[in-house]
């Protein structure tokens, strides 16, 4: 396993894990998929953009983007991580977390920020177990599948 910048080439495979995600699930509250373009937009942009990959294959990604506008949050940002239903629970999370987390170490950022579904309990316990402590739950203000859920925010000082 090798853990490495996303490249453009790498969307495709991307939005082949992220969309059974958005589409099946409520472990994210968004239900638009992403296409190709997004991707490679975001592959393109400004923020860190990791893949974790066995040979041409693409087990897992991670990245982080603003946790709010302003100038005063510019150090403080938050992280998304997906992994391939064949990459969970063998440490693929935890070291894509870890080389997304010393990446926003050497960009001078000093806050991440996890925001958690409720129906993602693992997830939860991923990042408590990463040191990521429970900051807050904003009750009820994710909606998917006509189900009301919590927002579990989670933040690491680095």
């Amino acid at each position: 396993m090798k853990i490495r910048h996303a490249k453009p080439s790498d969307a495709r495979q991307i939005c082949d894990i992220w969309n059974p995600i958005i589409r099946n699930t409520m472990i994210t509250f968004t239900t638009v998929e992403k296409t190709i373009g997004d991707m490679e937009q975001q592959i393109n942009g400004p923020d860190p953009f990791f893949v974790a990959t066995d040979a041409d294959r693409l087990l897992g990604f991670a990245t982080y983007g603003p946790f709010r506008t302003g100038p005063g949050y510019v150090q403080t940002m938050e992280i998304s991580i997906n992994l391939d239903d064949s990459a969970r629970g063998k440490g693929i999370g935890r070291q894509l977390l870890q080389t997304l987390e010393s990446a926003a170490r050497d960009n001078t950022i000093t806050a991440l920020i996890a925001g958690v579904s409720s129906a993602n309990p693992s997830a939860i316990a991923f990042h408590k177990a990463n040191n990521y402590s429970v900051v807050g739950t904003l009750p009820k203000v994710g909606q998917k599948f006509d189900q009301r859920l919590d927002l579990v925010l989670l933040q690491k000082l680095l």
